[in-house]
């Protein structure tokens, strides 16, 4: 008997030892988060050095022709998609769930008509079809889209050829992955205006004329391109900045301008004013264009949420397409147009998938560094890509 209560006092002890050290293993360490920062550098194309200084008018363009599309093919060079690459259902085709990732894309959106493919496709729900979440953040100015693209409070913009160049100058820090708009034959997206007072009726009475432009950008290069079309010679060129729309369309309507180069919509509401157009990217549709483009990050990042954003955008262009004035309403509650040209205002077509060609990159890109905006050669293939098209 007091044989087996020696023997159970061990055990109890022994049970006891084990029990205290299984309590005392020490907790597994979590694993550190991953982070990630995106430095991308402040624009500096604000002050540009004087002086006039243009390459040589540019010899026509050979547009590509999009045969499949019911839509008539763009003027402006344009690439259509590549065959190769990742498979995505085709516009109006539901993708499966969790194919957009589930993941969130924050556009930077200008009051343009530009965004009204953007605009049809968050109403309609194309985004939310494709399984991705936009968020659009309001930017008065491109001055303030750069500003909240370069802190990262945004993902994507649409902007131009000359803006991604002076985004990439030193790094590739954005990338063009389709048009927004193109100029067509049929229509214009950059006028050149006069006054009703200036007693311009030909575009050869331009010469010498200082036209209202804002410095450094598409529209300075819009203005050069289609004056040197038309035989200008630089110093026949004469410009004079006004950054803002407003300002210039205030100076046009009093007279103090004679000329003026502006967007669509804003030269309609100038010839409402009592301007005249006197000529317009229609006459040389390989120039005028904007362009969707994105952080390189968020792109590296999220790949598929930059595909599922495109074949909404691209669903939505076809529907706009297929019946425009369905969509003039839309544009005046959304403050894409002017109050005062609703109801007179057409919307204007928008391109099928597709993106700017090397040959007017390297156009734009000659013009940026005739003006000393660049000083060395940005890559196209690392600064524009066709491979999320659908």
């Amino acid at each position: 008997m007091k044989r087996r209560l020696i023997i159970s006092s061990w055990l109890l002890v022994l049970l006891t030892l084990i029990a205290a050290c299984a309590s005392e293993t020490p907790n597994q360490p979590h694993a550190p988060a991953e982070t990630s920062s995106v430095a991308i550098p402040v624009l500096s194309g604000e002050s540009q050095p004087s002086g006039e200084a243009y390459p040589s008018p540019a010899e026509a363009f050979q547009p590509t022709a999009l045969g499949e599309e019911p839509y008539p093919a763009p003027s402006s060079p344009i690439v259509p998609p590549p065959q190769a690459g990742p498979a995505y259902p085709a516009p109006g085709e539901l993708v499966p769930e969790g194919q957009g990732g589930g993941e969130t894309l924050r556009m930077a959106v200008l009051p343009i008509v530009d965004n009204l493919p953007m605009v049809v496709a968050q109403r309609e729900g194309l985004f939310a079809k494709y399984g991705l979440q936009v968020e659009f953040i309001p930017v008065a100015s491109a001055a303030e889209r750069d500003q909240v693209i370069v802190a990262g409070q945004a993902d994507g913009m649409i902007n131009d050829i000359i803006s991604t160049l002076l985004y990439n100058k030193d790094s590739i820090q954005v990338q063009i992955v389709r048009f927004a708009r193109v100029a067509t034959p049929e229509a214009a997206q950059y006028h050149l205006v006069v006054s009703a007072s200036s007693g311009i009726n030909e575009t050869s009475q331009l010469k010498g004329v200082p036209i209202g432009i804002s410095q450094g950008t598409i529209i300075e290069y819009i203005t050069d391109r289609l004056l040197e079309r038309e035989g200008f010679q630089p110093s026949e060129i004469q410009k004079m900045a006004v950054p803002k729309i407003p300002d210039r369309l205030a100076l046009l309507s009093s007279g103090e301008l004679k000329a003026a180069t502006l967007p669509d919509p804003f030269s309609y509401l100038a010839v409402q004013q009592g301007g005249r157009f006197l000529l317009q990217d229609s006459k040389y549709p390989e120039y005028g264009h904007s362009t969707y483009a994105f952080r390189k990050a968020v792109i590296d990042q999220k790949p598929q949420a930059i595909r599922a954003f495109l074949a909404a955008i691209e669903e939505a262009v076809v529907q706009i397409n297929l019946s425009p004035t369905q969509y003039a309403n839309l544009l005046v509650e959304e403050k894409l147009i002017p109050a005062p040209l609703a109801g007179s205002y057409q919307t204007p077509p928008f391109p099928p998938k597709s993106i700017p060609a090397e040959q007017l990159w390297n156009d734009a890109l000659a013009w940026a560094m005739s003006r000393g905006m660049v000083s060395a050669t940005v890559s196209y293939a690392d600064s524009v890509s066709g491979a999320f098209l659908p």
